[in-house]
C-alpha cells in the first residue's frame, strides 16, 4: 500500500509494538506529529517540557520494562537537546530508538534554519544512527534500529530523516518481528552490524576452565555489574552464588541484579563501597566479575585492584575485556547463558571461613543517630519502611544517589534507574515519569539533590499534566553535596561556587505546578509526609533538611588502592 514517510513510520512503531513515545515536535518533524494523529488510542504520547526531559523518559522507560525505549524530536536545538540523554543511554547500555527530523534534503549543508548535523555529532554516543533521505528506505532502517537497539550489548540508536521523506509516498509492506531481521534494502548493513544484533556464544573451553579455577578457589568473589541487570541474569546469578557460596558485592549499574536482602550480599564496591566490598576484593584468591567494566569508580588504581586475586570477567562485549584491568582469564557471552553452562560444571560448596572473614567487616554506614536533623539512613530507612517493596526507585547524581544505593535493598532488575556512566544531574525526575508510565501498577519515586532538581524541575509540569503519581525526594543540604564533600577532603576546604543558600522554596515551586509538597526535618514529620503523598497518589514533592557537610562515607580518592579509605 502506498503510505507518506511519516506514516510508514507510525506503521513500523506499531509492528514493534510501540505503546509509548516521548517527545517533543517542531517544524521539521510536523509530518509524523500530523500522522501520530491517527494513532490516538494505538499509542500514547507524552510532551515533555524540555527535549532532555524526554531523552531520560524514554530511557527510564527502557530501563524499567525491557523494552525499547521511543523519543521523538525535532531539528537543531530540538536534537541536540537530545545529546545529553543518548550519551547517558549510551553509556549505561539502555535500547532506546531516538528518531529526530532534518530539514529538506534540498537544504541539508546550507546553514539552513534549525539544521545540524545530528549524525555526526551522535556517531560517538550511539550504537548506530543512520540518515534517511527516501520514505523507501524508512521502513527498512526502522526495523533494523530496533533490532539494533535491543540485540547483543543494548543501547541507543538514532534515526534521523530528511523532512522530504516524510511527507513522499512509498510503498509499505507490512513485516512480522520474525521478518525484521535481513529484509529490505538494506540487509546489507544489518549483516555487517551482526555482533550488534546477538550475543556471542560462550566457548565450553573457556567455561571449562573458569569452573576448574573455581574449584581451586579458597576466597571466591562475585562482582554483580550492570550488564546482569541488562541480561535479566538475576536468577542465574543468585544460584551461582549460592552454588559456589560466594559474597556478591554489587556496582552502582548492578544493584537490582542480586537481592539486596541476599546474606550474600556485601554492598558496593568502589569509591564509596562498603568495607566488606573492599576489604573483601583486596584479599580474595578469584574475582569473576560479571558485566561490569571495571571503571575508575570501581577499580580506582588498576595496578593493585584485586592484585593477589586471579581476574576473571564475563561479559557480553569483547571491546570490554582487558579494557581497564587485566585479566587473567575471561569468557566472551550473555550473562544469563553464560552462569547457567556454569551452575551445570559446578557441585556445591562451602566457603564458611572466607564468608565470616567478609562479613566481619560493615556492609553498611552507620550515621549518629541523634543528631537534631535527618540523616541519610534515616531518610532510606523510612522510605523502606512505607513503601512497597517492589518500589521503583528513580535518582539524579550527587551524595543523594550514593546513600541510597548504599541503604536501600534492591530486588530485581529495573528496580533502580541511575545514571552510573554518564553521571548526569538532571535524568531523575524524566526516568521515574518513564518508568512510572511503563509500569503504572507500581510505586515510583524520584531522589535527588536540590542541585540536581533545580535541573529537572520543569518536568513536574510533564507530572501535573498527565497526572503521573511520582514522589520526589529532596536531599537537601543547600549545596552541591559531592562537590563540596571533594572540596572539604581535598581542596582544603575552598567552597568555590558550591553554596546554594537561594531559593527557590521547592514545596512552592510544586504547589504552583498544581502538585503538593512538604518540608520535613525530623522522622516523625517525614513519616507523616510519606503516608500523605501515597494517600493522595498524585505528584508530590518531599523536601528533606540534612546537614550541609553531611558526607557519602566510606570513600576512596581516585587512583588509591581500594581499601585506602580517606573516611571510613
Amino acid at each position: 500500500m502506498q503510505l507518506t514517510g511519516a506514516e510508514i513510520l507510525m506503521e513500523c512503531l506499531m509492528e514493534q509494538g510501540v505503546d509509548t513515545i516521548f517527545g517533543y515536535p517542531g517544524g521539521t518533524i510536523l509530518n509524523v506529529y500530523d500522522a501520530l494523529c491517527s494513532y490516538k488510542g494505538r499509542v500514547r504520547h507524552i510532551l515533555t517540557s524540555h527535549e532532555q526531559g524526554a531523552a531520560h523518559a524514554a530511557d527510564g522507560y527502557a530501563r524499567s520494562t525491557g523494552k525499547v525505549g521511543v523519543c521523538f524530536a525535532t531539528s537543531g536545538p530540538g536534537c541536540t537537546n537530545l545529546t545529553t540523554g543518548i550519551a547517558t543511554a549510551y553509556m549505561d547500555s539502555s535500547p532506546v530508538v531516538f528518531i529526530t527530523c532534518n530539514v529538506s534534503e534540498n537544504l541539508v549543508g546550507k546553514d539552513s534554519f534549525q539544521e545540524v548535523d545530528i549524525t555526526g555529532i551522535t556517531m560517538p554516543i550511539t550504537k548506530c544512527n543512520y540518515m534517511v533521505k527516501s520514505a523507501d528506505d524508512i521502513a527498512d532502517v526502522v526495523r533494523q534500529a530496533f533490532a539494533i537497539a535491543r540485540g547483543g550489548r543494548p543501547g541507543p540508536v538514532l534515526i534521523d530523516i530528511v523532512k522530504n521523506a516524510t511527507a513522499q509516498k512509498a510503498e509499505y509492506i507490512p513485516l512480522t518481528r520474525e521478518q525484521h531481521g535481513s529484509e529490505g534494502r538494506l540487509g546489507a548493513l544489518i549483516k555487517r552490524a551482526s555482533h550488534d544484533l546477538k550475543a556471542p556464544e560462550p566457548n565450553m573451553a573457556d567455561v571449562k576452565k573458569l569452573a576448574e579455577m573455581i574449584r581451586k578457589s579458597e576466597k571466591p568473589l562475585l562482582i554483580c555489574g550492570g550488564g546482569v541487570v541488562r541480561g535479566r541474569a538475576d536468577k542465574e546469578l543468585l544460584a551461582f552464588a549460592e552454588r559456589i557460596d560466594s559474597p556478591v558485592c554489587v556496582t552502582v549499574m548492578g544493584a537490582g541484579g542480586f537481592r539486596g536482602r541476599n546474606p550474600l550480599t556485601t554492598g558496593m564496591i568502589g569509591m564509596h563501597g562498603s568495607q566488606a566490598s573492599n576489604m573483601a576484593c583486596d584479599s580474595c584468591d578469584l574475582l569473576i566479575a560479571i558485566g561490569c567494566r571495571f571503571s575508575d569508580r570501581v577499580a580506582l588504581d588498576p595496578a593493585s585492584f584485586a592484585k593477589q586475586a586471579q581476574i576473571v570477567q564475563i561479559d557480553i562485549d569483547r571491546a570490554e575485556i582487558n579494557k581497564n584491568v587485566q585479566t587473567d582469564h575471561h569468557i566472551i557471552g550473555d550473562a544469563k547463558q553464560v552462569l547457567q553452562l556454569l551452575l551445570d560444571e559446578l557441585d556445591q560448596m562451602d566457603h564458611t571461613p572466607w564468608k565470616d572473614y567478609v562479613f566481619s567487616f560493615k556492609t553498611e554506614t552507620e550515621y549518629e543517630e541523634e543528631s537534631d536533623t535527618l540523616t541519610p539512613k534515616q531518610i532510606s530507612d523510612s522510605i523502606a519502611r512505607l513503601m512497597p517493596e517492589d518500589t521503583m526507585v528513580a535518582t539524579d547524581v550527587g551524595q543523594h544517589q550514593m546513600w541510597v544505593i548504599q541503604h536501600f535493598h534492591y530486588d530485581y532488575p529495573g528496580q533502580l534507574m541511575t545514571s552510573g556512566g554518564f553521571g548526569t544531574m538532571g535524568f531523575g525526575l524524566g526516568a521515574a515519569i518513564g518508568a512510572k508510565v511503563g509500569n503504572p501498577e507500581k510505586t515510583v519515586i524520584h531522589i535527588t539533590g536540590d542541585g540536581s532538581f533545580r535541573m529537572n524541575c520543569n518536568e513536574l509540569a510533564t507530572e501535573e499534566h498527565y497526572d503521573i503519581p511520582v514522589i520526589t525526594f529532596i536531599f537537601n543540604n543547600r549545596t552541591l553535596g559531592m562537590v563540596r564533600q571533594w572540596q572539604t577532603l581535598i581542596y582544603d576546604k575552598r567552597y568555590s561556587e558550591t553554596t546554594l543558600e537561594h531559593g527557590p522554596d521547592f514545596v512552592k515551586l510544586a504547589e504552583a505546578y498544581g502538585l503538593r509538597g512538604r518540608h520535613v526535618c525530623t522522622v516523625e514529620q517525614l513519616e507523616d509526609a510519606i503516608r500523605e503523598a501515597l494517600a493522595w497518589n498524585h505528584g508530590f514533592v518531599i523536601d528533606c533538611a540534612i546537614e550541609q557537610d553531611e558526607m557519602v562515607r566510606p570513600m576512596v580518592s581516585g587512583g588509591s588502592r581500594i581499601t585506602q579509605f580517606i573516611i571510613d
